[in-house]
């Protein structure tokens, strides 16, 4: 029989000893103590099956999140799957500055454009729980993903949309103090789309044209008629794209355009303030 700290050291030769461990935690519903305490502990005939076919996927390049369905991100623990992207942490600079920008707000609305697995638009309901936040993805099978996570949370702040980008908003009905996005920003013909992990996520969340702009683009000249008076828009891009980001903005009569850096130092966000005589959207009524 095989125990559970032999197979780890086992598994060491196919995939990260780090990877090994999140798999064993998986399978055996282990907490990362109780995988310590319980490491001489001899493995079922059916969970040596698991461990070494989870093994294999791992081996052969399938991302660890997609193989325990789970990944952490900002406070919480979010359900993926191959339908959405894999949250990263260079996201979280989003978060941090879209909450920053929320403070003043007593009510505010915000508006997170793709949300994926709801990464971005969960970490801000869970952290402002007096803002309405819609969240809207072209995928149904995301937005189910978003939905489960948000249940699993228990936040009812938050309300799902279906459509690509603003197609998912009544025209002119909503305006919103804040819009987010982590849109997809990867030039089509970008090699690293064919190495990692990218090869498992959908490319309609990683790629936008043969400059990674296209859907920036939408989105920095579309945001303007939903935003309220001073409202703000903060965009996720490539390392190598600030300024090519803080541009679209200025050409769109942003002000207070600033490009703010990740855990890497790598430009990462850019964000605008809505001024200027813009078509605004229409206040949703309250009632």
């Amino acid at each position: 029989m095989t125990t559970i700290q032999q197979w780890l050291t086992q598994a060491r030769d196919r995939v990260d000893s780090e990877d090994a461990r999140y798999l064993a935690m998986h399978v055996l519903d282990l907490t990362p103590t109780g995988l310590f305490l319980n490491d001489g502990r001899e493995l079922t005939p059916s969970e040596l099956d698991q461990l070494d076919a989870l093994s294999a996927r791992r081996m052969a390049g399938e991302p660890i999140a997609y193989l325990i369905g789970t990944r952490g991100f900002w406070s919480l623990d979010l359900q993926v799957n191959a339908a959405t992207l894999i949250p990263r942490a260079d996201t979280e600079t989003l978060v941090a500055a879209a909450l920053e920008l929320l403070e003043p707000y007593q009510s505010p609305r915000v508006l997170d454009l793709g949300t994926g697995s709801g990464a971005i638009a969960l970490a801000i309901a869970s952290e402002c729980p007096q803002a309405a936040v819609t969240a809207t993805d072209r995928s149904v099978e995301a937005l189910e993903i978003a939905f489960a996570n948000a249940t699993a949370l228990g936040l009812q702040n938050v309300e799902f949309r279906n459509g690509s980008w603003f197609a998912a908003l009544p025209e002119h009905s909503i305006s919103f103090d804040v819009i987010v996005s982590n849109p997809p920003y990867i030039r089509s013909d970008d090699p690293h789309l064919e190495q990692g992990d990218l090869r498992f996520e959908p490319i309609t969340a990683l790629a936008s044209g043969p400059d990674g702009l296209d859907d920036l683009r939408q989105i920095i000249a579309g945001a303007t008629a939903y935003l309220n008076d001073g409202g703000w828009l903060l965009v996720e891009h490539g390392y190598d794209q600030g300024e090519a980001v803080r541009t679209l903005f200025a050409q769109s009569n942003y002000t207070e355009i600033e490009t703010r850096r990740d855990f890497g130092d790598n430009d990462r966000i850019t964000l605008g303030q809505a001024s200027g005589p813009t078509i605004k959207a229409s206040p949703l009524p309250t009632e």
